[in-house]
């Protein structure tokens, strides 16, 4: 028998981009409910406790009435996308080249919390420096970002492409998150492991899809380290996986720009390191698609690891 999966919010900008990931796969089973229903509660919990997993693409409140709606002796296998149980630690964090037994965290959980798109990107960098050594726990860290406005959803999709919109947006590129304490911070830091929480400011470019996070770093306030030693310590963490990749030091040496599109419409993820050897300043950058491997393409990699466990 097929395993059966439910996208609860399947006609949101995630759950779109999930379900045709999955178009014409016939190793599952989506089940579905029509956009006229999707306000139907009882027909909402009936299908959630009739799948194998579901996948959770609503707001934060309404992804915990989901998980509550689960009857008490059932199976049902979460993966919310949602910013609600990122840092539960009763939830698996779904990022699974985070670290080398993510993926086998993940593959066993009951409930898989997962990324942000920015904090995939943040977290990608720092943890893996973390771990090597050379970034201290208590690094100042800061996260500078420009997202592709997909991930504003459907309000934000209409503001930036319909001119008649009561509330358009007509800027090529604007900041937000101004008060400097965005949603995302706590994912960043705990998956991050930074005892101080990380200064983030994100913008929005005038682009669909694609995102560049970057942390610059001072390579003087942290532990022996050199852009050869943190490109290293990238590489080693990322070897022998097909999603991260690690740019050679000897091509990124060669760039002129990096291009916030490149990764528009894929699963994957680059990561550059950035600088002049012998000097102190070293930016850390890190590229991908807000709904690729920020979002929905996560969510279907770990729905196979999930299927796989």
């Amino acid at each position: 028998m097929k395993p059966k999966i439910f996208i609860d919010g399947e006609h949101g900008t995630t759950g779109l981009q999930i379900r045709t990931r999955m178009a014409g796969r016939d190793d599952v089973e989506l089940l579905s409910i029509p956009e006229a229903e999707r306000r139907n509660a009882v027909l909402r919990e009936e299908l959630l406790n009739s799948a194998d997993i579901a996948i959770l693409c609503l707001p934060d409140d309404a992804a915990k009435e989901a998980v509550a709606m689960l009857s008490g002796n059932n199976t049902v296998r979460i993966i919310d996308t949602s910013t609600a149980h990122r840092i539960n630690p009763d939830w698996a964090y779904g990022f699974a080249e985070m670290d080398k037994a993510q993926a086998k965290t993940i593959a066993s959980a009951r409930y898989c919390a997962n990324p942000g798109c920015y904090p995939t990107g943040a977290i990608g960098l720092i943890r893996p420096l973390r771990q090597a050594g050379f970034l201290p726990e208590d690094y100042p860290v800061t996260v500078n970002a420009v997202s592709g406005y997909t991930g504003g959803g459907k309000q934000m999709i209409a503001q930036m492409e319909d001119a008649g919109h009561a509330e358009h947006i007509s800027s090529p590129h604007f900041l937000y998150g101004l008060t400097l304490k965005h949603k995302h911070v706590p994912e960043m830091q705990k998956h991050g492991l930074l005892a101080r929480a990380p200064l983030f400011s994100p913008s929005v470019g005038r682009f669909p899809q694609g995102m560049i996070v970057q942390v610059p770093v001072y390579l003087s306030d942290m532990q022996n380290a050199t852009l050869e030693g943190l490109h290293a310590a990238l590489a080693d963490h990322y070897a022998g996986q097909s999603i991260v990749e690690v740019v050679p030091l000897e091509e990124s040496k060669g760039l002129g720009r990096i291009d916030a599109v490149e990764l528009a419409n894929t699963d994957r993820m680059k990561l550059f390191v950035c600088g002049t050897p012998g000097q102190d300043h070293v930016n850390l950058v890190a590229l991908l698609d807000n709904l690729g491997k920020g979002a929905s393409g996560a969510a279907v990699q770990n729905m196979d690891m999930m299927l796989k466990g």
